[in-house]
């Protein structure tokens, strides 16, 4: 669905407030709110979700059961990717966004059932099925957002929708905390999250109504071609690169996040031996609560007021280099001598540079991309192949420190050597991203 400018006529308050924070133009403002408030209260129902989740799992299997369940949904993402993609296959785009956001709120709904009658390993069951929700419902967003827009279009705009993303997720980790201080149950906070994806639904009405053109409602009325998600990564080198690549950023984030733990981890155990009444799971939690808090603001400000005018001045190049060379830093630092308190600020910067500009590049990518690839294989991207860098980490960490003996700052020098494989990944992709760029405008 290719579309430069919006249908919309009625009112221009959306132009006028949207504009402070990007470049949107007449008729822009009001697509741009609907779409904003579509991901806020996807990601609003995901964190409530998230927070229900812990507590569910350490409760009835404890922390072992935990990391069973991460490594399990890379396994039922193996048999997920497929069937999307048959359903995709069969239905029309429009009744493929309904069908799986009501599927999935159904599937909440009976969770809550299941939790309600105490069923055995529900936490476990519930754990492998958000890690699946989150990242497949996040991916059918943008492929439908890749679709409502053109290229130029959606480079000026993806920054503005995806301010809905970054701050949907802290608000609805904070209404979770405060909902569970109230005494309301994780059954009923299962029943809100459902109920907020009933909203994100309508909401995909409302958008479907408002930007349909005649050209648009040809196309979401043909269901896809029947090629699988695998097979369409597996046959185009723009999508190799692009899974690469999130291979590459997920083992530099998550083997960062095991380096920050060791981190405070080292430093609680410091301060316990010369401190009899120390509490170690105190001080963790705080710095912890500190750290996500600082991490979420620096996200929100970055995707407001930077990311729009990092695409402006820099293209997709800008926002494609801007977490690596951050990352390199985060990591390169504590090799030249750098103190504690650098790293940790660095981490913080990378944090919410991934968060906020690297998301939006991520979806970026997928403005020239056929309809097949925008929902088939970016669901098998964002979903197995972002959980399979989060295996190979994981599998990094224990060879690291079972077999070899790496200490912290050999995981740094790994990290580093990641990052610059990284920086060549994302060279050639933006290579091959300018190439389909000149084959799109040729014709």
């Amino acid at each position: 669905m290719q579309q430069t400018h919006e249908t919309i006529s009625s009112g221009n308050w959306p132009d006028r407030l949207i504009r402070i924070f990007g470049d949107v133009r007449p008729g822009e403002g009001r697509m741009v709110l609907m779409m904003f408030l579509n991901v806020y209260f996807l990601l609003m129902a995901y964190y409530i979700l998230k927070t229900v989740r812990e507590p569910l799992i350490l409760a009835t299997g404890g922390a072992e059961l935990k990391s069973y369940a991460a490594a399990f949904q890379a396994i039922v993402l193996v048999a997920y990717v497929p069937f999307y993609g048959w359903l995709a296959g069969r239905l029309p785009r429009q009744k493929l966004l309904v069908y799986v956001v009501l599927g999935f709120a159904v599937c909440i709904v009976l969770f809550a059932g299941a939790l309600s009658m105490k069923v055995p390993y529900i936490g476990f069951a519930f754990y492998v099925f958000l890690g699946i929700f989150s990242v497949s419902m996040i991916a059918q967003f943008w492929s439908y957002a890749n679709e409502l827009y053109n290229r130029d279009t959606g480079e000026r705009l993806f920054p503005l929708i995806a301010v809905g993303s970054t701050a949907g997720g802290p608000v609805g980790a904070a209404v979770a905390g405060w909902l569970y201080g109230s005494g309301v149950s994780s059954v009923t906070m299962m029943h809100i999250a459902a109920s907020l994806l009933l909203v994100h639904l309508a909401l995909y009405a409302l958008i479907m109504h408002s930007s349909s053109t005649r050209t648009a409602s040809e196309q979401e009325s043909k269901p896809l071609t029947n090629s699988s998600g695998f097979a369409l990564v597996f046959k185009s080198r723009y999508l190799i690169l692009i899974a690469g690549l999130l291979v590459l950023l997920n083992v530099v984030n998550t083997t960062g996040e095991y380096i920050l733990s060791r981190v405070v981890l080292d430093y609680a155990v410091e301060l316990a031996a010369g401190q009899a009444d120390f509490d170690t799971e105190a001080f963790i939690g705080k710095f912890y609560g500190q750290f996500f808090f600082w991490v979420n603001v620096a996200t929100i400000v970055i995707q407001a007021l930077l990311v729009s005018r990092l695409v402006k001045f820099f293209g997709i190049a800008g926002v494609l280099f801007a977490l690596p060379i951050i990352a390199l830093g985060t990591y390169a630092l504590p090799l030249l001598g750098a103190s504690m308190m650098v790293f940790i600020a660095t981490k913080l910067a990378e944090n919410s540079t991934d968060y906020s500009v690297m998301n939006t590049a991520k979806q970026m990518l997928w403005l020239q991309t056929t309809p097949d690839e925008k929902y088939k294989a970016k669901q098998a991207i964002d979903t197995f192949f972002v959980r399979t860098g989060d295996v190979i980490a994981a599998a990094l960490v224990f060879v690291g420190t079972q077999f070899i003996g790496l200490d912290l700052l050999g995981f740094s020098a790994v990290n580093v050597a990641m990052i610059l494989i990284w920086m060549v990944v994302a060279h050639r992709l933006l290579q091959q991203y300018k190439l389909q760029s000149q084959a799109s405008n040729d014709h």
